[in-house]
């Protein structure tokens, strides 16, 4: 009773005062037209609506669908393929990749808010100047900067150090050569150095899109609450940590459903077939709750209080898709899923600077690949993750530029047998009879593991736990919400944290962010990780286009870090969507983070 109520005050929507006018003379009033409402959850809480200070996904997902980057990726077309989203066609790129020329659509706006004092504000060329400047303006404390620092904008790391002097400020109004706007509609890059695949960078909203000046200098400190762009939603609704609520962007601009579906893809060409020219976005609202224990979120979805569920949890595989089909009871009900391997890798990283497991001597480094051989990712795997998953063997992604599938390594090894030799040579061995292994000098070995207080973490603790046990080594787990985590990760405060990573760009080398030294702290090096010869081929990589050296090199960052083992790559997630029968259009599109705008609600099919 209750969640049929639900749906039908779900389904009412005020009538026009024109229809009862018109129902007072008399006449019959025109049927309501029900609101179009997606309804899901988020299992990890947002930080904010900050393109510049956002690096969790979450919240990523949230601000691309608010800002505009000047391209996107095609939506069902794989591989996968960037395409003009307010640019005015693809760039115009010098011979040697160092200069590229941009032009912008006319007649985009903002959404409307006070910050432009009635007046309707068109999105220009110095729009993109002045946000590409914020990510490196000290004062933003920027995550993304670090890698947009890599691009080498000519001008910019000088602008930024000068604004790093005491008392200084980051001069926005100084114009370099290497972000500038030509005219209204032209913005022009120069790079210092030659970047073949620079246009990812200019392909994610969540990132690199449009702010307003108006809007950042309004707000100050408060701009995380008070998101305007020129995507094709708005901010509504937020209470913290619990329920995020969208609505459509009344100032969008006009945008129809274009793609380019595989044609051996039977089910993106029917969504095409069933979406094309359709105006975006097709839905009026999106409802997002924060629901961080898997059991009430899949209930929700089977109670049909959401109308989506992102990620089907591990711990339901069994009882929802058999043998990799919707369970019949659920195809009955018209629930259909969306399955297919994640541009994405599950780790755990070692802090490098931790007195404990960093460091670089070869008895840390043995410390490290013997705690990696000790740890079975099969059975990680094949337990808390129910299959939904394959070995890692290595940083690069199945399905990215640079993966090898023959690469074969330590990260990918269960060898019990091998840990526990290299333990005893390098003289962690239980010292005082204890029955728990110590460090060579004597001292305590304690592993202290970071993690969250979700059922899922709880059993990956167990996995950590168990076959830690197993060799003699003592493990602990200190348990915080994923915001805390992340900010001690970055201040290097974690020894050990568990955590997953997706992919923004169809490279495989962006991984390698992960040990770049130039990424410690704000950036993806979260392990801390410092190695020369690794930095120089990270740079290198930048340079090079997709080709055969650029691929041997990949190999060879790889298997830097499978010697030092900062990381222990796990796993690379298999993730199932599923839908209600009244979703229509959803593909999942792992570079996609706006995928609000493409999904339609068939009104004709919601429980009456």
């Amino acid at each position: 009773m209750a969640v049929w109520f639900h749906r039908v005050t779900r389904r009412v929507v005020c009538a026009t005062g024109l229809a009862l006018a018109t129902a007072a003379w008399g006449q019959p009033a025109a049927p309501a037209q029900p609101e179009k409402v997606l309804r899901y959850a988020f299992r990890v809480a947002e930080t904010g609506f900050d393109p510049a200070q956002l690096s969790d996904l979450y919240s990523r997902i949230l601000a691309a669908s608010i800002f505009d980057a000047l391209y996107m990726y095609d939506y069902l077309a794989r591989p996968f393929k960037v395409v003009p989203n307010v640019a005015d066609g693809l760039p115009e790129v010098s011979a040697d990749f160092r200069t590229w020329t941009v032009k912008l659509r006319k007649g985009i706006h903002f959404a409307s808010d006070p910050a432009f004092n009635g007046q309707k504000r068109e999105l220009t060329a110095h729009d993109f100047v002045y946000s590409f400047k914020r990510i490196a303006d000290p004062k933003t404390k920027s995550p993304s900067f670090s890698s947009l620092n890599e691009e080498k904008f000519v001008g910019l790391s000088a602008l930024r150090k000068a604004a790093e002097q005491p008392g200084a400020k980051f001069d926005f109004d100084t114009e370099i050569e290497g972000i500038r706007a030509l005219d209204r509609y032209t913005i022009q890059f120069k790079l210092e150095e030659p970047r073949p695949r620079f246009l990812y960078s200019l392909a994610d909203g969540s990132i690199v899109g449009a702010v307003a000046r108006e809007v950042v200098e309004k707000y100050g400190d408060k701009i995380m609450e008070h998101p305007v762009g020129t995507g094709p939603f708005k901010l509504s609704e937020w209470r913290r940590s619990s329920k995020i609520v969208m609505v459509r962007n009344p100032d969008y601009r006009e945008e129809f459903y274009k793609a380019e579906p595989p044609k051996d893809d039977p089910v993106s060409q029917a969504i095409y077939a069933r979406m094309k020219g359709k105006r975006l976005p097709m839905i009026d609202k999106v409802q997002v709750d924060i629901i961080e224990e898997n059991q009430p979120r899949w209930l929700a979805f089977l109670n049909a209080e959401h109308d989506f569920l992102e990620r089907l949890p591990e711990e339901v595989v069994n009882q929802a898709i058999p043998n990799g089909k919707v369970a019949p009871n659920l195809a009955k009900k018209g629930i259909t899923m969306d399955r297919g391997l994640a541009l994405d890798v599950v780790l755990t990283y070692f802090a490098m600077d931790h007195p404990v497991i960093g460091g670089y001597t070869p008895e840390k480094v043995a410390l490290r690949r013997a705690i990696a051989l000790a740890y079975n990712s099969d059975e990680e795997i094949r337990l808390p993750r129910r299959n939904q998953a394959v070995v890692s063997q290595g940083p690069i992604y199945p399905g990215m530029y640079g993966h090898d599938p023959n690469f074969r390594s330590e990260m990918g090894t269960f060898d019990r047998a091998r840990a526990m030799a290299l333990l005893d040579m390098y003289g962690y061995t239980d010292k005082n009879g204890d029955g728990w292994r110590d460090l060579p000098d004597g001292k305590p070995l304690l592993l202290e593991y970071a993690t969250e207080p979700d059922s899922a973490r709880r059993e990956l603790a167990e996995i950590w736990k168990r076959n830690m046990d197993a060799v003699g080594i003592k493990m602990v787990f200190k348990v915080s919400k994923w915001p805390e985590n992340l900010k001690a990760s970055r201040a290097g405060k974690l020894m050990m944290w568990g955590l997953g990573l997706s992919a923004a760009t169809p490279d495989g080398a962006g991984i390698f962010a992960l040990g770049y030294g130039k990424a410690i702290g704000n950036g993806l090096n979260h392990p801390r990780f410092r190695n020369a010869e690794f930095d120089t081929i990270y740079q290198k990589l930048q340079l090079l286009p997709d080709g055969p050296e650029r691929f041997e090199l990949m190999q060879r960052a790889a298997k830097i870090m499978v010697t030092y083992m900062p990381v222990k790559f796990s796993g690379h997630r298999y993730i199932t969507d599923m839908s209600q029968p009244w979703v229509i259009g959803y593909r999942r599109n792992p570079l996609v983070r706006d995928f609000w705008k493409y999904v339609d609600i068939d009104t004709s099919l919601l429980p009456r």
